[in-house]
Parts: C-alpha cells; structure tokens; sequence
C-alpha cells in the first residue's frame, strides 16, 4: 500500500470512528464522566489522592481508537470542578508508526493547579504534549505516588481498555472545547 492510499485510508478510519463515536447529550456525559471517574478513583489508589487535591479532572469516558499503520482516536469529554460539570471538550487524535488493531478505552486528566487549567481554556486546542507537563500514570508510579511526588500540571490515567490494539498513548491529541 502507498503512503498516499494509506493516508486516505485513516482518513477514511477517522470519519467511520466520528460517526461511530456518536455524540453524547449532555446528560449522558456527565453521568458517564461522573461514573468512570468514581470507578477509577475508587480502584486506582493513586487517581483517588490526586482527585482530591486536583483544581478539577476531565474525563472522556469514551474513547475509540483504531488503526493500521496510520491510527486515529476520537471521544468526547466533561471537565467536572468540584464533582459538578463545567465545561465539555472532544479529544480527537492521530499516530502513524506500527499499529494495528481497535481499542475502546477512557481517560482522565487531573489538572492540579490553576494556571494549567487556565491553559485548557485559552489555547486554541489544548494539545497533549505543548503547554502544561502531562504526566501518564501507569500502575508502578501509581503505586509509588505521595502527595509530596505530586509536582506536575497535569497528571493522565488510561483506563477500561475493551479490544486489541498495538500501541496505545495521548500523543498527537488535540483536546477542543465544545458546546453541548
């Protein structure tokens, strides 16, 4: 396959995952952004003393990533302060590099001071790499984690992976304000 059939190939995998990502209500994210974050911080012991110190955590409970070669992964989230809604977001992303595969999955992340929060907001897309340093949490630094190793903007969990697929990260994600 050509690198120009290949492009037009996730091109083609980003429209099939936007229409089959479907767009929630409003009422359906915040009950599933609320759910997905009460199961993470309530497992994760490490996700349950950042959301306690976190200025609010944004959560996409659902998010569909596919690809071959080229990838692409699309959700929509909700920033919750203080448990209540206040704001949603997409997060659409693409990744070329060996891939194959389809994955549902969930993220959350916890913004722990006011200025990277800030930064969410009043840049055109926040992008997971520019900006405020984002920190994946995997299990062996979740379990090593204190709330005196906490010094990051920006602390991310991956969680409820359904399905096979190579390679799975928040590089090249783009997080967008939405109205709902």
């Amino acid at each position: 396959m050509t690198p120009k059939k290949m492009l037009g190939s996730a091109l083609v995998l980003l429209a099939v995952l936007a229409v089959d990502a479907g767009a929630a209500t409003k009422q359906e994210l915040d009950r599933d952004g609320k759910k997905a974050l009460k199961t993470l911080t309530s497992t994760v012991k490490a996700a349950r003393m950042l959301n306690e110190k976190a200025v609010a955590v944004l959560v996409f409970p659902d998010m569909i990533k596919a690809g071959f070669m080229f990838g692409g992964q699309i959700g929509e989230g909700v920033l919750l302060k203080g448990g209540k809604p206040s704001g949603y977001y997409n997060s659409v992303g693409a990744s070329y590099g060996f891939q194959a595969g389809a994955q549902k999955f969930g993220y959350a992340l916890f913004f722990m001071n006011q200025k990277s929060l800030d930064y969410l907001d009043s840049s055109d897309g926040f992008e997971v790499g520019m900006g405020p340093s984002i920190v994946l949490v995997d299990e062996g630094m979740g379990k090593s984690m204190t709330s005196t190793t906490v010094t990051q903007d920006v602390y991310a969990f991956i969680f409820s992976q359904e399905g096979l697929m190579g390679g799975l990260g928040l590089q090249g994600t783009k997080i967008t304000k939405i109205s709902k």
